[in-house]
């Protein structure tokens, strides 16, 4: 089996081009430029592009399959090519479905968490020594892909993204997986470049409750009143509500949580996190983990890349980074650390950085967010508005639309200037962006300003 990947630099994209690869295909791949990490791991494996570009002479009758990546336009002169010659053309999404059809899907999808709790399942599921396949949307500790597909494996677990799958085809994601175990974490307006109003966007996720495979079951956070009325719209399916798992604080402010008359030590905090320990112990009880060993493998889950990651801390700080850019995840991550350290003041950064996120008519979903953080920080880049191709967004009204005593930055080197002239004793910094604030090295950044 032949297949060629167009933009294979995409994140998922060259994961499953690496296990595509692993399990015995001849993979091809070609994008117009590609950073790090994909460089690097797609070298490993022997698929990095010789030549950077474009190459509609390479796509031959000797291609089984094309797989499409976002990356690519729509008038791609490979993809062309490949439409005049009839070869079959999936999107990612799609050809994860094709390779697991035969096995149980176990899919999370929400507008947050759902990063989180594809891990957390990973990670038990390996520690209690099950196989399976899998894709998510960050690396995870002990995992060397963020994809994974095996012909021994009969449950696969996958990240459910609401967002298209590509250039051509416009089905959002999740509608591919057809799962017949789903978890949802709640609903809360984003892309609005691609669902452009709220209902819209609602409906992508009463589509997905209805491709549930019959007699499967969705397990909604019961908090949610949008979950709540399209949790009854597929009557083939057991639909059952969950909520925060509840916890105690020891002494030592360690998360603490009992069953069955023990005690267990919880290496992740806050309540949306107690909220993702819940759902992901319903999907592993449904891959066939009993509660006792659920409980004793997610001791030691630390949490995803850039998911609530602890950089630095001393006596008297911590540093933490997130992946929060939608209201709903910045509000939640913002009260998680105030929980965790009642006692500190908190400095809250947050990067404008996605489509949504940087639209004016969006920005207003953000107010009071940030009312929690003692000291609240919006930054954002008249280059990466340039670069989107967005209308120029005043400060004024960025400041108005988030409410409260926040403080606006466009600057990147003003503000790492401001933050390195703080107090952080009895102080915590906590940054949160889909980006990195133009360029920020956050190991070296955490240096001076956390002794």
């Amino acid at each position: 089996m032949r297949i060629h990947f167009i933009a294979v630099g995409g994140a998922a994209m060259h994961n499953l081009a690496i296990a595509l690869h692993k399990k015995g295909y001849n993979v091809t791949g070609s994008d117009d430029e590609i950073f790090e990490p994909s460089r690097s791991r797609l070298d490993k494996y022997g698929l990095l592009p010789k030549n950077y570009g474009w190459f509609p002479d390479e796509i031959n009758s000797d291609i089984d399959i094309i797989i499409l990546g976002m990356h690519a336009r729509i008038d791609n002169p490979e993809l062309v090519r490949a439409q005049e010659m009839n070869l079959k053309i999936y999107s990612y999404p799609e050809y994860l479905f094709e390779q697991t059809k035969n096995k149980k899907r176990i899919v999370i999808g929400g507008s947050h968490g759902k990063t989180t709790i594809t891990s957390m399942i990973m990670h038990v599921l390996r520690t209690a020594g099950k196989g399976f396949d899998y894709m998510v949307g960050a690396n995870i500790k002990g995992f060397d892909t963020m994809v994974n597909l095996e012909e021994k494996n009969d449950i696969a677990v996958f990240e459910g993204d609401e967002y298209l799958s590509s250039p051509i085809d416009l089905t959002p994601k999740f509608h591919w997986y057809k799962p017949h175990v789903a978890i949802l974490t709640g609903i809360a307006w984003d892309h609005i470049n691609v669902f452009p109003t709220f209902d819209n966007y609602v409906d992508q996720f009463e589509i997905f409750v209805k491709s549930i495979h019959p007699n499967g079951k969705l397990f909604w956070f019961g908090e949610d009143k949008n979950l709540e009325k399209i949790s009854t719209s597929n009557s083939e399916i057991t639909a059952i509500a969950y909520n925060k798992y509840e916890y105690s604080t020891d002494s030592d402010g360690e998360i603490i949580v009992d069953f069955s008359g023990k005690s267990y030590k919880m290496s992740v905090f806050g309540d949306h996190n107690m909220q993702n320990i819940n759902a992901a112990r319903y999907a592993c009880l449904e891959a066939g983990i009993d509660e006792e060993s659920f409980w004793s493998a997610i001791q030691s889950f630390e949490g995803a890349a850039k998911r609530l990651q602890l950089v630095k801390e001393n006596k008297d700080s911590v540093f933490y980074i997130d992946f929060a850019h939608a209201p709903s995840k910045l509000k939640a991550t913002i009260n998680a650390l105030k929980q965790k350290y009642p006692e500190r003041n908190l400095i809250a950064c947050i990067e404008l950085h996605t489509f949504s996120s940087l639209q004016s008519n969006f920005i207003p979903q953000y107010r009071d967010t940030m009312q929690n953080a003692d000291t609240a920080i919006v930054y954002y880049s008249h280059e990466v508005l340039m670069h989107k191709r967005l209308p120029e967004l005043s400060e004024d009204f960025v400041k108005e639309s988030f409410g409260g005593n926040v403080m606006i930055f466009t600057d990147t080197d003003k503000l790492q200037d401001f933050l390195k002239n703080q107090s952080f004793l009895k102080t915590n910094l906590l940054m949160m962006s889909s980006g990195n604030f133009n360029g920020i090295d956050f190991a070296k950044f955490a240096e001076t300003i956390i002794l």
